[in-house]
C-alpha cells in the first residue's frame, strides 16, 4: 500500500508513543497530544509530525484533523490512546478529577471517533482502533471512575463498529491489562496493579490492527490475548 498516514491520538507517551515508535519506520505519523514540551519530544525522537490536541475540546479535534487530510490528502488509520487516570475511591476523588476523566475518556473518545469516521467515511476506507482496558470486564476496587469511563468507550466502539456494514471503514478496540505508563504518574498517584505487559509487547498488536487493508478480513468482537493469556 506505501506509506500510510497513521494518526496516534495521545502518541507522546506510553503505548502510544510505543505505537508511534514502530509506525514510523514506514508510515507517515502525526502524534497528538495536549502537552506542548511532550510533543516536541515525541516529533523531535520520531522525526514524525505532531499537533497540541485537547480531545475533550471538540474544535481541537475537528481542527487537528483537518489539517492532517489537508497536509497528507487521506487517513489511513487512527489509533485513539488518548486516556485520563482518575484512580482511588470515589469518595476520595476531587469534583475536578472527576469532571476531567470525563471530559477525556468520554468526551473526547466520543469527539476523535465522530471525527475519523468522518475522513474515512468521505475517502472510503480506514481503521480505528480504541485502547481499553482489562479492568473494563470486571469490577475493580479503587479504580470505579476510571473504569466506569472507559467501558463507555468501549459500549460506544462496539456500537459504531457494528454500524459500519463495510469491512473497508474497521473500527476495533483492543484492551490491555495494567502497563507502566506516565498514566498515573501525572496525576500524582502510584501505580495500583501488577504489571501484566510494557507498552512495548503490546505495541505491535495494535500496530498489526492499524495496518489491515481495506480488502483484509478481521474478526469483530473477539478479545486478542498474549499466549500467557495476560493481555
Amino acid at each position: 500500500m506505501g506509506a500510510r498516514t497513521v494518526v496516534v491520538v495521545g502518541g507522546t507517551s506510553g503505548l502510544g508513543l510505543a505505537t508511534a515508535r514502530l509506525l514510523a519506520n514506514e508510515d507517515q505519523v502525526v502524534v497528538l497530544g495536549d502537552v506542548p514540551d511532550e510533543i516536541d519530544a515525541a516529533v523531535g525522537e520520531l522525526g514524525c509530525d505532531g499537533g497540541v490536541c485537547d480531545t475533550s475540546s471538540y474544535e481541537q479535534v475537528r481542527d487537528a484533523f483537518a489539517q492532517v487530510a489537508d497536509r497528507y490528502g487521506t487517513i489511513d488509520a487512527v489509533a485513539l490512546c488518548a486516556s485520563m487516570w482518575a484512580g482511588g475511591d470515589l469518595a476520595d476523588l476531587t469534583p475536578e478529577r472527576i469532571r476531567r476523566a470525563v471530559e477525556v475518556n468520554a468526551l473526547g473518545t466520543t469527539y476523535v471517533l465522530k471525527e475519523a469516521l468522518d475522513h474515512l467515511h468521505r475517502q472510503g476506507f480506514g481503521n480505528v482502533v480504541y485502547v481499553g482496558a482489562m479492568a473494563v470486564t470486571q469490577p475493580r476496587p479503587g479504580i470505579p471512575v476510571y473504569r466506569a469511563t472507559k467501558s463507555y468507550g468501549a459500549s460506544l466502539i462496539e456500537s459504531v463498529a457494528e454500524a459500519q456494514h463495510s469491512n473497508r471503514v474497521k473500527v476495533m478496540q483492543l484492551h490491555p491489562g495494567p502497563m507502566p505508563t506516565r498514566l498515573q504518574e501525572r496525576v500524582g498517584d502510584e501505580f495500583l496493579d501488577e504489571v501484566y505487559a510494557l507498552p512495548e509487547q503490546v505495541a505491535p498488536e495494535l500496530v498489526r490492527l492499524l495496518r489491515l487493508a481495506p480488502d483484509d478480513l478481521y474478526v469483530s468482537g473477539e478479545r486478542v490475548l498474549r499466549a500467557d493469556g495476560r493481555w
